[in-house]
């Protein structure tokens, strides 16, 4: 059986990202503390504990799944944002697209006697029709303990060129075991899925993604963090969760309102009161040209 590899916290984006193309996964010990899970779990558990159960067989009939964590949780905000995944994550879809955003944030909870998940792609979301990239970067921050008996992420490593319809056997499956505060970096082409839950507790974890910034969110950022609540992010968290251009030209709006009230054409973070110093560079130069080719249509 195969076997993911481990690494320290300290790991440099080389070494990850060199693993993440041979083996579509790995796993970083120990990231974060207990002291800083104990805050995490005082943010989110309420939240975790008000969320039904599944209604299929893929998302799980004894998993749920807690969703809208930017706005909900100052630590999953830090885990968001922590360097040791940004940059990696950076780096790993620089040749895809010009700004990476965030795809999804979620903690799922593995109840005991949960049936294993079938094995899939993330990459899946979008259907199957980005062979030629690789879209995402993605995360499963352990929160709790990870065992194979409590239903650690099944993960096929080596497996992120295979078909789509390549046939998975037992042996060619392990599982990411790892200690609370570890986290399981994984790409959208491995081939994966949570385990079986044959303990007597719950397993949880927080699934952190990312995505190329021209692709759709599986998570839609502008409704789950609207401008009201995104105006009190950091500004690279409101940048990464969207609100900025994608890249040349790509997700300008045109204001609401009355004829000549506000600008014509303006980036999302006009949405948010940012008007011109602050905005992503180059967003007003790209929005200038395409004002000027709209006119002239």
């Amino acid at each position: 059986m195969p076997e993911l590899k481990h690494f320290d916290r300290t790991a440099d984006v080389k070494t990850i990202n060199d693993t993440l193309e041979k083996d579509g996964a790995l796993i970083l010990d120990n990231v974060v503390d207990a002291d800083f899970l104990a805050a995490l779990r005082a943010e989110t558990d309420p939240y975790m504990e008000a969320t039904s159960n599944g209604a299929d067989d893929f998302g799980g009939r004894l998993t749920t799944r807690t969703g809208g964590l930017v706005t909900r949780s100052a630590r999953c905000r830090d885990l968001i944002m922590d360097p040791r995944i940004l940059e990696p994550c950076n780096t790993f879809l620089a040749p895809y697209c010009e700004k990476v955003q965030l795809h999804l944030t979620q903690i799922i909870r593995i109840r005991a006697g949960e049936k294993a998940q079938p094995i899939h792609r993330d990459r899946w979301a979008w259907g199957k029709h980005l062979a030629h990239v690789e879209p995402q970067f993605n995360t499963i921050w352990a929160i709790t303990d990870f065992t194979a008996e409590n239903g650690a992420t099944q993960v096929v490593p080596g497996s992120t060129k295979w078909p789509d319809d390549a046939k998975i056997e037992p042996e060619q499956i392990t599982q990411a075991e790892m200690k609370a505060g570890s986290v399981l970096i994984y790409s959208g082409s491995v081939f994966h899925g949570g385990g079986q839950n044959r303990s007597d507790a719950d397993r949880i974890g927080i699934n952190i993604t990312y995505t190329l910034g021209w692709l759709r969110q599986e998570e839609n950022q502008y409704l789950t963090c609207p401008p009201d609540l995104a105006k009190t992010l950091p500004r690279e968290l409101q940048a990464l969760a969207g609100y900025t251009m994608g890249q040349y030209a790509l997700g300008y709006f045109t204001p609401p309102g009355a004829p000549g009230e506000a600008p014509e054409v303006v980036p999302p973070e006009y949405a948010l009161g940012i008007e011109t110093a602050e905005s992503s560079l180059g967003d007003y130069e790209a929005l200038e040209v395409v004002q000027k080719i709209n006119q002239s249509s």
